[in-house]
């Protein structure tokens, strides 16, 4: 069995969303670091071959060792949906962290 690593490790907010309350890693200062825009932003670029379309985690596993950082690869890319954003032959962005993320 992996290592799973949650998002929720690197800070959680409470939010109020009709009427619930909800824990979610939006809104957290790490997760408002994230921006592949920003000028000090490194990343690969990296073509989606067709055994690992739709498969993050073994994108995730691939590029770093591990499948723990599959939710970083969508995030950076802005992918909800990895049957929507992960296809063969799509280019996405391969952000260049350290594995001690967050820490």
């Amino acid at each position: 069995m992996s290592n799973y690593m949650s998002r929720y490790q690197y800070g959680v907010t409470a939010i109020t969303h009709k009427g619930k309350t909800i824990t979610t890693s939006i809104h957290t200062p790490f997760m408002d670091s994230i921006d592949p825009t920003s000028p000090n932003s490194q990343h690969d670029v990296a073509k989606i071959k067709q055994y690992v379309k739709h498969r993050p985690d073994t994108i995730s596993d691939i590029f770093y060792n591990s499948s723990a950082y599959w939710w970083y690869i969508l995030l950076y890319n802005n992918i909800n949906d990895p049957f929507e954003g992960l296809n063969s032959s799509t280019k996405i962005l391969i952000p260049q962290i350290n594995v001690n993320i967050g820490k």
